[in-house]
């Protein structure tokens, strides 16, 4: 049985839409897995901003959405002071 299109989905087929949706979900995507992160190693911001030597606004600023500075080294960092080991993937885009 096919779906309905949503509006959505006829968004989704613009290319300049789908690269704007996809460099912001991504966003979305490393902030909340950061907090989630956090949150699973039992720290406050404030602990891991002590951990990786910065300070808790800055951790605030990685876990919003509208962060995007991120760089390997940090992620790493933020990572390591969680007790966790980072992965990187690479995947095509979605195509509608």
């Amino acid at each position: 049985m096919k779906r309905p299109k949503t509006y959505f989905d006829v968004l989704m087929k613009n290319d300049k839409f789908r690269e704007a949706f996809e460099k912001e979900y991504s966003k979305i995507v490393i902030s909340e897995k950061i907090a989630k992160l956090r949150k699973e190693a039992n720290l406050t911001q404030e602990a891991l901003a002590k951990k990786i030597h910065t300070t808790k606004s800055a951790i605030s600023r990685y876990e919003s959405a509208s962060y995007s500075g991120y760089t390997v080294s940090l992620l790493e960092k933020i990572a390591y002071a969680c007790g966790a080991k980072m992965d990187i993937n690479f995947k095509r885009p979605i195509h509608v």
